[in-house]
């Protein structure tokens, strides 16, 4: 698929409510979602033809669209078997999904209290979102220019198309400095999260990790966290400076995207993938393929 531009590939997208060509997917160059960022996204994986809590990201994709004042107007259960559709449409079974809301064309304006509220879902098959060979030693992170908001100015709880903006310039800045992608700190300068990911990090065999209160509270985060829990490691959500990089020994990012991704490089702090990080990626791999049971219903 690498080089493939992503208007071009083969198979069929769920468009309000009918499936069309993937070609056909079109939207028009006045539409409010493009020019004003009315539009919100999740990104979810599916493993043996399973969507990994499908559920809790359709709630959140509904949440988000409320944050940012419009109703979907298709309900979870329609959303969820239109996300299911499209695996079998597309004859997938490892695959991402990529739902997406956003208001029309029919107002052009900052206010668009008439459009339509519009609804895709594409799934296509995506690696992981890193490398194997960067995976296997740690990918490298730079420290972005840009911090994450200060909640009272930008709604931290949707996953708003527009909120990603800094993470695209970041995550540029970051490659063309050779690192895979690039720390932000929060608007009072302690750690945050990468430019779409969570960040965790391990020091005397407990796991630490930035309360979520000014960005995404990923639900590949909360996985981890319960797994980690369920092994008896503590995990401590708690204020992080950048300073105390330099005392931790491994670190890890998590997302939907991610997975579970070693972290050798943040800046000048470096780490060592060791025993924690390793079963993280394993019990997180184990939690996100089906039952035995559910592939012989498939089948």
């Amino acid at each position: 698929m690498a080089g493939i531009p992503f208007d071009q590939l083969e198979g069929s997208i769920w468009l309000d409510g009918k499936i069309v060509p993937w070609s056909e997917a079109k939207v028009h160059v006045l539409t409010h979602g493009l020019h004003y960022g009315s539009s919100v996204f999740e990104g979810q994986r599916a493993y043996g033809g399973e969507i990994f809590k499908l559920e809790e990201h359709t709630k959140r994709l509904h949440a988000s669209a409320e944050v940012l004042g419009f109703t979907i107007p298709w309900s979870e259960e329609q959303i969820n078997g239109a996300c299911k559709q499209m695996l079998i449409e597309n004859n997938l079974t490892d695959a991402y999904l990529r739902p997406v809301a956003w208001r029309g064309s029919e107002m052009m304006g900052i206010s668009a209290q008439s459009n339509t509220i519009h609804l895709a879902i594409a799934a296509w098959e995506w690696p992981s979102y890193f490398s194997p060979e960067e995976r296997l030693k740690g990918i490298r992170l730079d420290l972005a220019e840009y911090r994450r908001p200060d909640p009272k100015t930008a709604p931290f709880k949707s996953k708003a198309a527009g909120l990603y903006m800094i993470c695209t310039i970041s995550k540029h800045a970051a490659e063309a400095k050779g690192y895979s992608d690039a720390l932000m700190l929060d608007w009072q300068g302690r750690v945050a999260e990468a430019t779409g990911a969570n960040v965790f990090f391990i020091k005397d065999g407990a796991i630490h990790t930035p309360i979520a209160d000014c960005f995404l509270d990923g639900i590949t985060r909360r996985t981890v966290i319960d797994l980690a829990r369920a092994r008896g490691i503590e995990v401590i959500e708690r204020r992080i400076m950048p300073e105390e990089m330099e005392g931790f020994e491994q670190c890890f990012l998590t997302g939907s995207a991610a997975e579970v991704t070693p972290v050798s490089e943040i800046g000048p702090h470096s780490f060592v993938p060791g025993d924690i990080t390793k079963l993280m990626i394993e019990d997180y791999m184990a939690a996100v393929q089906p039952a035995k049971e559910e592939l012989l219903v498939a089948s």
